[in-house]
């Protein structure tokens, strides 16, 4: 007896499986066109490219001849003679016309106008007339006058956001006239070891553009090639740039300078009260509060703007205005450019809650001469 005949194939299958292999390939396509465009750059942009590279290059050539390299001589250790030098940014200070040269404090070093020497871009050397100095903020300003300078405008360095493009230019490794790309790094950084420790106006830029020794002083410009930072600092190990570096913000750097041409000296409002520079988490929550941010009282002094307003001992100063305070060098910065004489409201935390202390700020010198 034959056997049952097998029964003639199905081909259920094949019209899901095709509707699968169908999807797979529209998926696919996406990615496989993304890595052929990888390799093969549009006309538009290349386009974005050159027309990218035209800005950077015509920023580059208006700016160069407003950056110029300072030499310091002064006598060393042993009465020999040292020499140093800096990068520095002609500016046209807007109260008084006056041409000027903005760089650092200790590119200057608190030399004498005769030791110093300002290299144009042409090729010419001048004595500056004049020089200002403010170690506080390592800002410096000198007096020059000749023909055919020209001064680079000031930029807003509020302005700036995290990733923005910079250049950075100046005189690195007595390589005159250089120039730098990067982007800023960061905000609104502080508590930086420099130099002899004195530099209390910390606020600076951090930026990924090459600085090296001897861009200090020089400008930090945005893609318009107007001024945003004045370069001071790098974090290094070896004495060379990491991608660490730091500059003073423009807006910062036009108060001391202002200051510095009008009054002969930058004016620092004062508080009168000795802060806290190790405020922790544990005495911060000793005091109920979440999170060790502000600036904590130690001490009132006497006859000062804090005690007129009764600070207390233990007040956690958590706000200036409107701009909250991240710890004891934020509020020594914030309180020392407010203006003279202005009242300001601080948010201070006292006994568990928050308060607000209104507080007429005075002259630092003023206060220490009475």
């Amino acid at each position: 007896m034959p056997g049952p005949r097998p029964s003639p194939p199905t081909f259920r299958w094949l019209l899901p499986a095709l509707g699968l292999l169908i999807l797979a390939v529209v998926g696919l396509y996406p990615i496989l066109a993304a890595r052929r465009d990888l390799h093969t750059a549009s006309a538009n942009d290349l386009a974005v490219l050159e027309a990218a590279g035209r800005q950077l290059a015509s920023v580059s050539s208006r700016l160069m001849p407003s950056v110029v390299k300072i030499r310091c001589r002064r006598l060393g250790e042993r009465n020999g003679t040292v020499e140093e030098t800096g990068s520095g940014v002609i500016t046209r200070h807007a109260a008084s016309g006056r041409l000027i040269v903005v760089t650092n404090a200790h590119v200057i070093a608190r030399g004498e106008t005769a030791d110093l020497r300002v290299h144009l871009h042409d090729g010419r050397t001048l004595v500056p007339r004049r020089a200002w100095s403010d170690s506080a903020s390592d800002v410096a300003a000198l007096e020059i006058s000749a023909a055919r300078l020209q001064p680079a405008e000031w930029g807003d360095s509020d302005a700036l956001q995290i990733g923005s493009f910079v250049l950075a230019a100046g005189s690195p490794f007595e390589l005159s006239h250089s120039i730098s790309l990067g982007i800023i790094s960061a905000k609104g950084r502080r508590s930086l070891k420099l130099g002899a420790g004195d530099v209390i106006n910390q606020d600076f830029l951090q930026t990924d553009a090459a600085i090296n020794p001897g861009n200090s002083g020089g400008p930090l410009v945005d893609t318009r090639g107007r001024i945003v930072g004045i370069n001071t600092a790098i974090a290094t190990t070896n004495g060379g740039g990491s991608g660490v570096a730091f500059s003073i913000p423009s807006r910062m750097a036009q108060r001391i300078v202002n200051d510095l041409l009008q009054h002969g000296r930058v004016r620092r409002a004062y508080l009168g009260v000795v802060l806290d520079p190790d405020f922790t988490a544990e005495e911060a929550s000793q005091l109920k509060l979440t999170r060790n941010r502000g600036a904590r009282v130690i001490n009132v002094s006497p006859n000062t703007p804090a005690a007129r307003a009764r600070l207390q001992a233990n007040d956690v100063v958590t706000q200036f205005r409107a701009t909250p305070v991240m710890d004891f060098d934020h509020l020594i910065h914030l309180v020392s450019l407010e203006p003279i004489g202005n009242t300001v409201t601080l948010g201070v935390w006292r006994s568990g809650r928050r308060i607000e202390v209104r507080v007429s700020l005075s002259d630092r010198d003023v206060i220490g001469k009475k």
